[in-house]
Order: C-alpha cells, then sequence, then structure tokens
C-alpha cells in the first residue's frame, strides 16, 4: 500500500457559468426554435455553477464574446474545428496546467522535485509525444533518468489507474516516490450537434489538472491518506452504452441514458462483496468520494448504496464548482475530503467506458 503524501490541483484562468455556456452553444450550430428553449433546460439540471476551460479569452461578462475557438457554422457539413486544430490547443495548455498541479502537490508533500523517482500521467482528451509527462520533467527540474508512464484514453476513471500503477512502484521500491498526474481539457471536443448524449456531454464537460505524490514511506511527514486496496469490473452487456471515440471533429461521446439504471441495477452486487473481501462494508464507510459523472449518476450511487443524504456532499460541491473535468476530478475530491478531515477509511467509485466500475480503498495515515 502506498501513502498520498501531498495534493495539488489546477484549472484554467477563466471559467464560465452554465447560463452564458448555455447560450453561446445555442448559436454554433443550425437549430429550431424548440432546440433552442431546450438546451438551457439541460444546462441547468447539471447542478454546475461554473466550468473551467482553456478557450476562453477573457471572464464572461455578459455584454462581448469570451471565446473565438468555437465559430457560428457556415451550413449543416460544419462541425467545428477539425481534431487537429483541438489537439494544437492541447498541446499548448495541457502541459500548463499539468505543471501547475504538479507543483501544488509537491509543496503540499514538502517534498522536493529531486525526491520524484517515477511520474504516471493521465490524460484522455488529448494526444502529443513528447507530452505533458516530459513537461512535467523539464518544468519541476526532475531529473532526466526518471521513469515516465502514461496511461491514456480510459476516461473519468483514469486516475484510479493512475494510482493503482504508482502502488505497484511503491511495493516494489520502497525508496519510490511517484508523482501521478490527470490533465484534461475536455471543453476542447465541444461538438456541433442536437443529438441528446452530445448536448449532455457539453453541458457537463471541463477542463483541469490534479497530481498525487504517492510513495512507500511518509519522508518524515504525516501522509495525507494510505491506499488500501483497489478494483475494477466491466459490467457484462454493457460495452455500447459509454464510449470516447476519436473522430473528424473532436473527441465524441456516446453517453446512454441507461448509464444510470445499470449503475443502480449493478453497483451494490459487485461493490459490497468486494468490500467484504478486504474487511469493509458500506456501513463502515467513513466517506464516499464518488466521480461525479452527472446528477444522475451519482442519484443513482446513493439509490444504490443506501447512501444518508450528506454522503454526496462534495461531490456535489466539486461537480458544482468544476464540472466533470473526467479524471481529474476524483483527485480533486480527495483533496476536499483531506481539507474537511472526513472520516477514514473513504471509498472512491468513478465509472466509464466499457461499462466499467473503478472503485479505491484510503485509510488513515499510519
Amino acid at each position: 500500500m502506498s501513502n498520498i503524501l501531498g495534493f495539488g490541483t489546477a484549472t484554467p484562468r477563466f471559467a464560465i457559468g452554465q447560463r452564458e455556456a448555455a447560450a453561446i452553444a445555442a448559436t454554433l450550430c443550425p437549430a429550431s426554435d424548440e432546440q433552442r428553449r431546450f438546451l438551457p433546460l439541460v444546462y441547468r439540471q447539471t447542478g454546475i455553477k461554473q466550468r473551467g476551460t482553456v478557450v476562453l479569452d477573457s471572464q464572461p461578462d455578459g455584454e462581448h464574446s469570451p471565446q473565438s475557438f468555437y465559430r457560428v457554422a457556415t451550413d449543416v457539413e460544419d462541425h467545428g474545428p477539425s481534431t487537429a486544430q483541438r489537439m494544437e490547443w492541447y498541446e499548448s495548455h495541457a502541459k500548463v496546467l499539468a505543471v501547475a498541479a504538479g507543483r501544488r502537490a509537491l509543496a503540499d508533500a514538502g517534498l522536493a522535485a529531486a525526491s520524484v523517482t517515477h511520474t504516471v500521467t493521465v490524460s484522455c482528451s488529448g494526444f502529443q509525444s513528447p507530452g505533458f509527462d516530459v513537461a512535467l520533467l523539464q518544468e519541476l527540474e526532475l531529473h532526466p533518468d526518471t521513469p515516465r508512464t502514461h496511461i491514456g484514453f480510459m476516461g473519468c476513471h483514469g486516475a484510479f489507474n493512475g494510482l493503482r500503477v504508482a502502488n505497484a512502484f511503491a511495493a516494489s521500491h520502497p525508496e519510490a516516490t511517484v508523482l501521478v498526474c490527470a490533465v484534461e481539457l475536455c471543453s476542447l471536443h465541444h461538438l456541433y450537434s442536437w443529438r441528446r448524449d452530445h448536448l449532455v456531454a457539453n453541458a457537463l464537460f471541463a477542463d483541469g489538472a490534479a497530481a498525487a505524490i504517492c510513495g512507500g514511506k511518509a519522508h518524515g511527514r504525516r501522509a495525507s491518506a494510505r491506499l488500501v486496496r483497489s478494483g475494477s469490473t466491466v459490467v457484462p452487456g454493457t460495452l455500447d452504452l459509454m464510449a470516447w471515440q476519436v473522430r473528424d471533429h473532436g473527441f465524441e461521446m456516446t453517453l446512454s441514458p441507461q448509464v444510470p439504471e445499470v449503475i443502480e441495477n449493478q453497483l451494490a452486487g459487485w461493490l459490497e462483496p468486494w468490500l467484504e473481501d478486504g474487511g469493509y462494508s458500506t456501513k463502515t464507510v467513513g466517506s464516499w468520494a464518488i466521480h461525479p459523472g452527472g446528477p444522475r449518476i451519482l442519484s443513482a450511487c446513493a439509490a444504490a448504496l443506501d447512501l444518508p443524504d450528506d454522503a454526496l456532499e462534495v461531490s456535489q460541491q466539486v461537480l458544482a464548482e468544476h464540472g466533470n473535468m473526467s479524471s481529474p476530478t476524483i483527485l480533486f475530491i480527495l483533496q476536499e475530503l483531506r481539507r474537511q478531515g472526513a472520516p477514514f477509511p473513504w471509498v472512491a467509485l468513478a465509472f466509464g467506458p466499457g461499462l466499467t466500475i473503478e472503485a479505491a480503498i484510503f485509510d488513515g495515515p499510519d
């Protein structure tokens, strides 16, 4: 098991409220009056107050257009920026957020960059090589021999896999100190579409980065938490319910409205035996860190696990303040649990293409 020694998060310079975001979205591609009336409702139902996005040129003020990246479609065949154009922005902005989050995580852990022996990076919203893993190496002044592992295209549960790899490094190398960094720029994949799942994705996803410092030893400091167990399952018969695919005009989300129902029906049947196998139960969980894929996902988890009303407050808070940032989001939630002194053990959950369920248990520091 590995100690979590510090957390660091970063968001874009500017953020946009849901009302302003819906107003911009309504102008981008041809629509009927009914579609334009329906769009603000989709954005309001997310439970999001604001979202950070790298496409903003300035902070929205209600008078001037805050962005120039997405242009109004010239006709029904115009689907906005090409994937190449979107990736150019990813290359420019991902490394900035990654370095900021990594630097804050090191400061939070009270460690010098020279302490880092491995890096694990996570992203599903862009491709670049050399990528932001090399930017971390150079900008944080890590040793150039530092081994780098990248975990790509796994979706909202990607950080769980990053922590699992870091845990393995710490188990096999007791002196290891691993920098895990997840970065997503989901706003680069706004879809010029009126398909319902595309509208939901446009309304939910946001940009951000988060990092954690993991190690087998605590370097003389009190750790924030210990990762003691992780698990994963793919729900049978659900491969077509959620997908994330590269297309000519960005990455395209497929999100079936059946996902919350499947989670409500299937989650407890897998999670409860898994918890019991590790000596835990849903009744002994001190705090829940559930990835806020959206309000219906959170409601489904609460119903499946019979959670009290306050169990999801931190997940709802992060969703309201930042939107769904995909993989970094769970680290934002864990950081907030630490800040609040939330009782252990913490159980973290996230869902992704597959349909995959990922879980992790964090206990208090020794």
